[in-house]
């Protein structure tokens, strides 16, 4: 089955080359396009794609409020972020809002489409030099979590709400593993996979996958 990909951008040369790029991929369809946030929120209601490729500047709303507004909806859409913008506000804002993955526009087409197929299985991608930024965040989110909300130290503190199955499926997490692959790994089905996951994400007091293995590994879970 295709991956049904909806492409925001408003620079009508970048869509056309994005959507050449991407129609040459067996495995992804380009569903639609658009140029500007409003309608990125009304062709992700009527299209449900499964990956939307949304850029930061666009007129109207931009893509960050664009995004929220898609997650707000619940729809089963994961959003790729594809902006030439790499500062730590919209990098952080952007996350925020929902967006599973961060890619730059100086991406080679082998790497969009890495990160098109992870986004679809729900795991996070970001590029080497964003992955910089939100490590540093999230850095300074775990001291002052640790701080605030852990009462006990340690490994035993943090572990001591996972069950052991989630404990393996941590461990899978940090590998970079989908939740399909855990699911194939471990003999359980997709929708378990993303049952731990999601359980996995509250218990550690975190928003997502990459704050989730970046806190396994700084706090020795793995």
């Amino acid at each position: 089955m295709s991956i049904k990909v909806l492409l925001v951008e408003d620079h009508t040369m970048t869509r056309m080359g994005l959507q050449l790029v991407l129609e040459k991929v067996e495995d992804i369809e380009v569903v639609g396009e658009c140029e500007d946030g409003e309608k990125a929120v009304e062709m992700a209601q009527n299209f449900t794609p499964d990956v939307i490729l949304m850029d930061i500047g666009l007129p109207g709303i931009d893509g960050i409020e664009a995004t929220k507004r898609i997650k707000d909806l619940k729809l089963d859409s994961n959003i790729l972020v594809f902006t030439s913008r790499d500062n730590e506000q919209d990098v952080l804002a952007a996350l925020s809002a929902g967006a599973t993955a961060y890619i730059m526009k100086g991406a080679n087409p082998d790497q969009l489409v890495s990160a098109i197929r992870a986004v679809n299985e729900g795991t996070a991608w970001l590029d080497p030099a964003i992955a910089r930024i939100v490590l540093k965040n999230i850095t300074q989110k775990s001291q002052q979590a640790k701080s605030e909300t852990y009462k006990v130290s340690g490994k035993a503190g943090l572990a001591a709400g996972l069950t052991e199955r989630e404990m393996e499926v941590l461990g899978l997490i940090v590998e970079g593993l989908s939740n399909s692959l855990i699911a194939e790994r471990l003999f359980i089905t997709r929708a378990t996979a993303k049952a731990h996951v999601h359980s996995i994400l509250q218990k550690l007091c975190v928003d997502d996958r990459t704050q989730a293995a970046v806190t396994a590994m700084k706090e020795g879970l793995v």
